[in-house]
């Protein structure tokens, strides 16, 4: 059975292979739901990755960037930024 550091350090390797940093073209229509849910997979999986919990562990701080920018752009894309921060601000607000 693989523990956690070798997990990660096995999803770090397949990071780190040849072609992996090459920018790809995607074409993707995908509904606003799923646009809202990407979005907040994409928030958690980085909150994860700073706590120390998520096999972001090893991502450097660039492609955690460009994943958020990735988020952003498709709440824009779709015209749901407001939504968005209005549904964060009730998920913060029910945290405490």
């Amino acid at each position: 059975m693989f523990t956690k550091n070798d997990v990660v350090r096995i999803f770090d390797t397949v990071l780190s292979s040849p072609g992996m940093g090459e920018t790809v073209k995607i074409d993707l229509k995908i509904s606003r739901k799923n646009v809202l849910l990407l979005s907040h997979v994409i928030k958690e999986g980085i909150a994860a990755e700073k706590d120390g919990i998520s096999l972001l562990s090893g991502t450097s701080k660039e492609s955690l960037s460009e994943l958020e920018n990735l988020s952003e752009e498709c709440l824009q894309k779709a015209g749901l930024v407001e939504l968005n921060e209005k549904l964060n601000l009730l998920g913060d607000t029910s945290k405490q």
